[in-house]
């Protein structure tokens, strides 16, 4: 990391795993999941967690009532921190807790830190009584606002990252449009890209790829998951998928949809 990027020591101590408090990851979990103490070598073992930590915020933002743009903002957030910085260095859940609450200010639907640093706290300790004590509360406050100044400047200050939620609910209108209506209806070609779309943000794929390209990618996914063809495609001098990005291949369609569905075997080896 360049030195640019580097806080004093004194700001990034609460998020360093090596000082942090116990609050958010105990003493337990971080030995279990930190990788340098358990001689994780592999990138397939820092997806795990991950995976584990994105689920972690999903759930959290769910009981936050959380749109799905913002908690699609948040997870991109974890996955470009952790894209520059070791996992080993730092708390994962705490990061994925302040990428909630700053994922709720870039999309202008706020919430209460205190009402994040509750849900969480209760998302992550589900077998611990709710966070009464007022210290802990102000420290777990004081580490977010120093992991948000963390998280701003390992980012560039820039935070924001174009979506694929507007071009699939395009995408969707036309192709419904363009489908026979009995097979559109009975197919539930819209929920499963949704779910799919909602899913991806478990790993990486969302970074790698331009919105517009995912959000083809997860439409030709849901279509082939029903075996439902457009019709005429074969006839037609462009395919479908071109008339909505014209500068996407099938090639990488498929490669898309094989990182998606690297996600979901990441699940079944959780």
């Amino acid at each position: 990391m360049s030195g640019s990027l580097v806080l004093d020591s004194k700001m990034a101590a609460p998020t360093r795993r090596k000082d942090h408090h116990t609050l958010m990851s105990d003493s337990k979990t971080a030995r279990t999941e930190d990788p340098s103490r358990r001689r994780r070598s592999h990138h397939d073992d820092e997806e795990l967690v991950h995976f584990r930590i994105v689920r972690f915020m999903m759930e959290s933002g769910i009981k936050l009532r959380m749109t799905s743009v913002p908690m699609a903002t948040a997870a991109i957030i974890y996955h470009r921190f952790f894209s520059v910085c070791r996992l080993q260095d730092f708390d994962p859940y705490l990061i994925g807790m302040t990428a909630i609450s700053l994922a709720s200010k870039v999309e202008e639907e706020h919430l209460k830190i205190r009402d994040v640093i509750n849900v969480c706290y209760r998302t992550r300790h589900k077998d611990k009584p709710p966070l009464e004590s007022q210290t802990e509360l102000a420290d777990l406050r004081q580490a977010m606002a120093s992991c948000e100044l963390l998280i701003m400047r390992v980012l560039g200050f820039n935070v924001t990252k174009e979506l694929p939620h507007k071009y699939l609910l395009h995408y969707l209108k036309s192709l419904g449009d363009w489908m026979d209506a009995s097979v559109w209806n009975r197919t539930p070609i819209r929920d499963t890209a949704w779910a799919m779309l909602r899913d991806l943000y478990h790993g990486k794929v969302c970074l790698q790829h331009k919105a517009q390209h995912i959000a083809v990618a997860v439409l030709y996914f849901s279509l082939l998951c029903y075996g439902i063809e457009v019709p005429l495609n074969n006839q037609a001098e462009t395919e479908w998928w071109k008339v909505f990005s014209d500068d996407i291949s099938e090639e990488q369609i498929k490669n898309i949809i094989e990182q998606i569905m690297d996600v979901y075997d990441l699940e079944k080896r959780l």
